[in-house]
């Protein structure tokens, strides 16, 4: 009611009683209710009478803070909205609100929205593809299960799952389902969700089982997982762009820049704990010093096509296999036949 008299000026006990549904004895309860407030509200009798507020009176009717008015207007910076569909709807929400916010915070508000910019996706990776997040998020607000065509991680062929999902996440700029599979919860990639059908079946959650912590209890076993190796490479600064195309999935922190300005601006040469790089290697600044995570040490194979450029300071074990499949390697294009299937060396490498 204080919105549409602030908005209007004056409205009938009718008018207000049409635009908020109500009854017109509702309507003058909830003045006479305003005015024991405190609120200056009056209404006018006879022909032509209104309701209004004395001239001049505004409230925060959101209580907005400055504050909370920016966090507000930096939701239309970018983010998961627009992979929902919802970006220009929430623009048009913010844009409503607008009209709200007490009149010395609604420039501070909209700078907000000009002068920050969330990027949720991350340097040197493409973004993901959505998948099947369009009848996912249908099934998700729908309480339906959904039927999903889904390649798990290492397999080429996608198999068939009904699913009772729980929500969904996004989680720098990757989208994930949580949901139940025969009762045991999973957390599914939608980038790998081949297809998704949503059923006419309710969905079936497990009672007082709560998005957040399934999504806590999934993170955990996640990171807790073996980390892999980590490789420590000293690199030819010519060919650091090059590396961070190849292994951006492998990089442990940031590139350093032969200039010191790169994706973190003056840290980019510092590393995730914020600690300088190590010494530039015998060559000055040539080289810069890399480490690199890989799943496994067979991985770690794809710097034998960077050639001399990266050279692998540790872990050893990392170093005899590159020595190993490179001699190897040699051996095999150095023979007289190297033709497909001449021998076994050639279905190893």
């Amino acid at each position: 009611m204080l919105l549409l008299l602030q908005s209007r000026g004056g409205l009938t006990a009718a008018e207000i009683a049409e635009r908020l549904e109500v009854s017109r004895r509702t309507v003058y309860r909830d003045v006479s209710a305003l005015g024991s407030a405190g609120v200056p509200i009056y209404t006018e009798r006879g022909r032509g009478g209104a309701i209004r507020l004395l001239p001049g009176y505004r409230t925060d009717v959101t209580g907005l803070t400055l504050d909370e008015a920016r966090a507000l207007f930096v939701l239309t910076t970018g983010g998961a909205q627009a992979d929902l569909g919802l970006g220009p709807a929430l623009r048009s929400a913010v844009a409503k609100v607008l009209r709200a916010v007490p009149a010395p915070f609604q420039s501070a508000a909209v700078a907000a929205s000009e002068r920050l910019l969330v990027d949720p996706s991350a340097w040197l990776r493409p973004a993901e593809p959505a998948g099947a997040l369009d009848a996912v998020q249908c099934a998700v607000f729908t309480d339906r299960r959904v039927r999903l065509r889904y390649r798990s991680r290492g397999r080429a062929i996608a198999t068939e799952r009904v699913v009772d999902p729980y929500g969904l996440v996004c989680k720098s700029g990757v989208w994930y389902l949580v949901a139940d599979h025969d009762g045991e919860p999973r957390l599914y990639r939608l980038s790998r969700a081949e297809a998704a059908e949503v059923t006419d079946e309710p969905v079936r959650r497990r009672p007082g089982v709560t998005l957040a912590e399934l999504w806590e209890e999934s993170r955990q076993r996640v990171e807790e997982r073996p980390r892999g190796v980590l490789v420590k490479v000293r690199v030819r600064r010519s060919i650091l762009d090059l590396l961070g195309g190849l292994c951006a999935s492998n990089l442990t922190a940031p590139l350093p820049r032969p200039d010191g300005d790169g994706p973190d601006g003056d840290e980019a040469t510092r590393d995730g704990a914020g600690n300088e790089p190590e010494g530039d290697g015998p060559d000055g600044g040539e080289w810069a010093e890399v480490t690199l995570r890989f799943p496994a040490v067979a991985a770690a194979r794809i710097l034998l096509s960077f050639g001399d450029d990266v050279t692998v300071v540790e872990p050893e074990k990392v170093r005899e296999d590159l020595v190993a499949t490179a001699t190897r390697a040699a051996a095999h294009h150095a023979g007289p036949d190297t033709t497909l299937g001449a021998g076994r060396d050639s279905v190893d490498f």
